[in-house]
């Protein structure tokens, strides 16, 4: 698995957010609204989407619990707020330092991915996680649910303390 550790400035994202838990998941209601919308941001960098999950600082992946409710957004890096569409809102993502996975594979292949992230390269690692959004970077090999499909895992970390 492809790693790479990377600091990013703050970046301005639009688009569409609900609250969600991995029981009561609604990442496709989540998608369809905002693909439906997507064309109408004209001031969008790329053409990468990016999934991501805030969640709140008392969330705990060590005691993981699917019923925990987090914010999913769907949305693009854009150049300003100046021209926002209805139904959509910002998102100022702060600047930070990430560790970023390769995911190859379909995404419902995804949870092995997470698994390694947190199970095996993250306690292993000289970070430790940082209370900032966690996103995926969907970009041009991005294709959802095939064994061909390539996305970007971004991991909010920072350095371990040393005692």
């Amino acid at each position: 698995m492809l790693l790479r550790i990377q600091s990013i400035p703050t970046k301005k994202l639009i688009g569409k957010h609900l609250a969600m838990s991995l029981i009561d998941n609604r990442t496709g209601e989540l998608w369809r609204s905002f693909m439906h919308q997507y064309k109408e941001i004209s001031n969008a960098i790329n053409t990468d989407l990016i999934s991501m999950q805030v969640y709140e600082a008392s969330y705990s992946f060590e005691d993981f619990d699917p019923g925990a409710v987090f914010e999913k957004w769907a949305a693009v890096e854009v150049t300003d707020f100046n021209r926002i569409p209805d139904g959509m809102e910002t998102f100022l993502l702060e600047e930070g330092l990430y560790a970023v996975f390769l995911h190859k594979g379909a995404a419902s292949t995804g949870a092995k991915t997470f698994q390694y992230i947190f199970g095996v390269w993250l306690p292993e690692s000289d970070y430790v996680l940082d209370n900032r959004p966690h996103f995926e970077v969907l970009g041009k090999k991005y294709k959802n649910d095939d064994p061909e499909s390539e996305e970007e895992i971004w991991i909010p970390i920072k350095a371990k303390r040393k005692d």
